[in-house]
């Protein structure tokens, strides 16, 4: 890849960003599964904490900053970023499928 073709890279850079967003989830919420429990929803009237939404938003913000770190891997090592992508993306799909199926 040359040196002003940056364009590419960002993409690629970007779908590393999402994969450990995804990824990021699926362990988050194991984790968070075993060690904080939620609570009885019928029991809670009102709650200032929507685990869900900030699992969403804290895991977005570490895919962000996961793109920019890949992005800097990308425009050194472009064929190997790219080619990486796709046993990522499976076993990322593997890990949300899991914690989906066994811990809901």
């Amino acid at each position: 890849m040359k040196p002003n073709e940056a364009g590419p890279a960002a993409g690629v850079a970007a779908c590393w960003g999402c994969v450990v967003a995804v990824g990021g989830y699926a362990v988050v919420r194991g984790i968070q599964f075993f060690v904080y429990p939620d609570a009885n929803p019928a029991a809670v009237t009102w709650s200032a904490h929507a685990g869900f939404f900030w699992r969403c938003w804290t895991c977005a913000y570490a895919g962000g900053i996961a793109s920019f770190v890949a992005y800097l891997g990308t425009r050194s090592r472009f064929d190997l970023s790219v080619r990486a992508l796709a046993p990522a993306i499976a076993v990322v799909a593997g890990l949300l499928a899991a914690q989906v199926t066994l811990l809901p």
